[in-house]
């Protein structure tokens, strides 16, 4: 059989149906007859009282089939299980109160879109307009107002955490350095929004729902809406289509949307679709949290960090909506970052307001912590009169520590963070940019050279959800890590491999099937990729999903067990045919043969034919099963310990950047100019695309940096609802020159080495772009502690500081 070209190895499975217009998102799908359609009434308050709904005219309106309201809400359903137990009840539509501009009031069903939208109008709620609060700092102040007064309080968890002897080091601290940063609320913004199919039934033996939805995972979501709907998980069918139009996190808050049209369907006895608009998606999807955050380092007299005492207050808006508070926990093993600091003080906090509630989006956690601890280090760097390359060099986990563990549970799998850290500054010229920014300065120009290094944490153990929970109170603890998939041989020696999982565009089809190939010898186009999600049939469990980069990891080891399992049958089979010992026997280039002998041989399709059509003539103790399914599950994800430290992620990987920015004297406009970076995933295993997640975390990192902020007034009403408004970079802003690297130091933890590569980017760039503008307008005392940066924010600076 002709070997494959390099093109052919390289060639995306995906691209050519999605290039030809045959991609099957869900708008293209119309997996169920007489569907009718939804719209969503929302609130245009912040904060104000339900007093009463009419909805007579709506449903009096010609072609409606249902209208729910806030009664029909809170009589059918339950609020969602949270994941601490603070009383603050979450249902998918208001019921008593609205407490976000854009929250669901009333969903109108009708049998086209237009008509809904007009019927929608129809809709009359009374409102008793209350006082809104939209800054973290403000909602926790005695008397601020209270979106949920069963709780008696805006914190939804606050959790204090000590690992080392922090205050011995900060006794014993040569320098104390101290910085307050905020990050700022912004989405991913996916081209295709949310889309939900939804068909309640009533059967003899109770209820079950069906919903097509173009979710993402995680799928420890399932058993929250089956909570919230009142049924089974094991009554509750989630499917989700081939295609996904983008997610990155913000798609795992579809879920209380599928609810909301599973309890429509239920009263419009139809299946009922809703597709969401831009402004929707904007106004009330979900968005990365804004925090506010205190970092403080313990510096000693060589420039080394002791300690860290810190400081994190998210703002998840109106709810605590499942999974938060994940966003200030996901990074919870990597809290020191890069850096060998053996004592940490953290108390973190979530905290409601009358914004939109969050959720996951790309590097979720990591842009957070990353933009406090980097720009903390450059500014202890300044105070000790130290290059900020020179401040990471002292800082920098060795490479003979490894495997690390840090303070707080965390154990680093494998790396060589000084390693690439040199290679970027080699890469960069560093001391030759230096030079430039010199002699720039000299001719009045702000030119700026800010970097990050960065731990890029990846496939996560959910486990570390639990530690919002005092370890009195949480049992024994939950954790998960795992993945499944199917893999089976034919008749005709063709393999087909089901991945439990449904990518965004990352091309795990392609991965999947190079995996596959090389753990069977076979080529590439004797191995079929199939990409679906059906929790009836789809192997899952609660971990599944396609976030937090578990594909490279976890997936991929999945994919080598079920390999080798079928290898061992096709090679007894083999075995069979050419007369020899199993053991004499291998798989390559299609086909097995005797290893001292490669000449000597039968084809694949061959020996995989014999234990379909004459199992009998196997060896004893053979089984004749071309069919496998495993599941990956690696035991360093455990729960977190009575100390509540916790190894929140099986594998870290590693990101160098370097920025660097020019800033018009006049316009005061910043443009990113370069950018170097070097990634430590592990083995690699397509340049390709890995090169790809590269070009998008940098671009999402790029948004959240300079552009992109989901902004609200101070009486709560949103400002950036439409892409007027909310500015997201394009092709222009991301003309930046890319001066891409990698380095290979796998992991001991996963069968081929991999971790994730999807996100790191996206939680470097952004702190790198803060701490190159910082270095540019250094010389008139400037102090950058706030995201996103433009000209606007640069002028006030510096007209503050003249």
């Amino acid at each position: 059989m002709p070997s494959q070209t390099p093109d052919q190895q390289t060639a995306r499975v995906e691209d050519p149906a999605l290039l030809c217009g045959r991609g099957r998102f869900l708008d293209d799908l119309d997996p169920l007859p007489g569907t009718l359609t939804a719209t969503v009434v929302r609130s245009d308050h912040p904060h104000a009282r339900i007093r009463g709904v009419d909805l007579s005219r709506a449903r009096a309106h010609p072609g409606v089939a249902a209208v729910v309201g806030p009664e029909e809400v809170a009589e059918a359903l339950r609020p969602f299980p949270l994941s601490v137990k603070t009383p603050m009840d979450y249902y998918p539509a208001g019921t008593d109160k609205v407490r976000f501009v854009g929250e669901p009031v009333a969903v109108v069903v009708a049998a086209d879109r237009y008509t809904a939208e007009d019927a929608g109008e129809l809709v009359r709620v009374d409102y008793e307009p209350l006082p809104a609060v939209v800054d973290v700092r403000a909602a926790m102040d005695g008397d601020a107002p209270l979106l949920h007064e069963a709780a008696g309080t805006n914190v939804a968890t606050d959790r204090t955490f000590d690992f080392g002897d922090v205050d011995g080091e900060f006794d014993r601290a040569e320098h104390v350095v101290r910085g307050e940063y905020s990050f700022p609320r912004y989405s991913s913004t996916p081209m295709e929004c949310y889309s939900v199919v939804a068909e309640w039934r009533d059967e003899a033996d109770g209820p079950s729902v069906t919903a097509w939805a173009n979710f993402h995972g995680p799928f420890s979501m399932v058993p929250v809406l089956a909570g919230a709907i009142g049924v089974p998980a094991s009554r509750v069918r989630l499917v989700v289509p081939p295609d996904n139009g983008g997610s990155f996190g913000i798609k795992a808050g579809i879920y209380p949307y599928v609810a909301l049209l599973a309890l429509a369907s239920r009263h419009a006895g139809h299946p009922v679709r809703w597709t969401e608009d831009r402004v929707e998606h904007l106004l009330a999807s979900s968005a990365g949290s804004d925090r506010s955050m205190v970092f403080e380092a313990a510096v000693d007299s060589q420039a080394r960090i002791r300690a860290l005492r810190v400081d994190l207050v998210d703002n998840v808006g109106a709810y605590l909506r499942p999974p938060e508070p994940s966003t200030l926990y996901r990074c919870f093993g990597n809290i020191t970052g890069a850096y060998g600091i053996e004592a940490v003080h953290l108390r973190s906090r979530a905290v409601v307001t009358n914004k939109t509630p969050t959720g996951l989006n790309r590097g979720f956690g990591g842009q957070q912590l990353y933009f406090g601890l980097e720009r903390l280090v450059d500014e202890t760097a300044a105070q000790l009169g130290l290059d900020p390359a020179e401040m990471r060099r002292r800082n920098l986990v060795p490479a003979d520590a490894f495997p690390y563990a840090t303070p707080s549970g965390g154990v680093y799998d494998s790396g060589d963070y000084p390693g690439a850290f040199e290679l970027l500054l080699k890469n960069a010229d560093y001391e030759a940019l230096c030079e430039r920014r010199r002699q720039a300065r000299e001719n009045g120009e702000y030119l700026g050279l800010g970097m990050a290094a960065v731990v890029d944490p990846s496939a996560t153990n959910i486990g570390y959800v639990g530690l919002a929970t005092p370890a009195e109170q949480r049992g024994r603890g939950k954790s998960g890590s795992t993945e499944h998939v199917r893999v089976s041989v034919d008749v005709n020696g063709t393999v087909s491999v089901l991945l439990g999982t449904v990518p965004q565009g990352q091309g795990h089809a392609t991965v999947a099937r190079k995996v596959v190939a090389d753990q069977l010898g076979l080529p590439l186009d004797q191995v079929r990729p199939i990409v679906e999600m059906d929790t009836a049939t789809t192997p899952w469990t609660v971990s599944s999903g396609s976030y937090s980069s578990r594909f490279a990891p976890l997936l991929t080891s999945a994919l080598v067990e079920a390999a080798e399992r079928l290898a061992a049958t096709v090679r007894a089979a083999g075995a069979v045919l050419l007369e020899a010992e199993p053991g004499d026997v291998e798989l390559a280039g299609g086909r097995v043969r005797l290893r001292e002998a490669p000449d000597d041989a039968v084809e694949f399709r061959h020996a995989a034919g014999l234990v379909h059509w004459d199992p009998g003539a196997l060896p004893e103790g053979v089984s004749a099963r071309l069919y496998e399914e495993a599941a990956f599950t690696p035991p360093e994800s455990k729960a977190a310990g009575r100390d509540d430290r916790i190894n929140s992620s099986l594998c870290y990987g590693f990101v160098a950047e370097l920025a660097v920015v020019r800033i018009d004297p006049d316009t005061r406009r910043i443009e990113l100019t370069d950018v170097y970076t070097v990634h430590d995933a592990g083995t690699v295993l397509d340049p390709v695309l890995l090169e790809g997640q590269v070009h998008g975390a940098l671009a999402h990192g790029l948004g959240g940096a300079l552009y992109e902020e989901l902004r609200y007034s101070a009486s709560g009403q949103p400002t950036a609802a439409t892409f007027m408004d909310y500015l997201c970079p394009t092709s222009a802003e991301a003309g930046y020159r890319l001066h891409s690297d990698h380095m290979q130091t796998p992991s001991p933890l996963t069968r081929l080495g991999a971790k994730g590569c999807g996100e790191g980017s996206s939680m470097s760039l952004p702190a790198a772009v803060a701490n190159a503008v910082a270095d540019a307008l250094s010389p008139h005392g400037v102090r950058i502690d706030s995201l996103p940066l433009h000209g606007d924010v640069v002028h006030r600076l510096l007209e503050d500081a003249f």
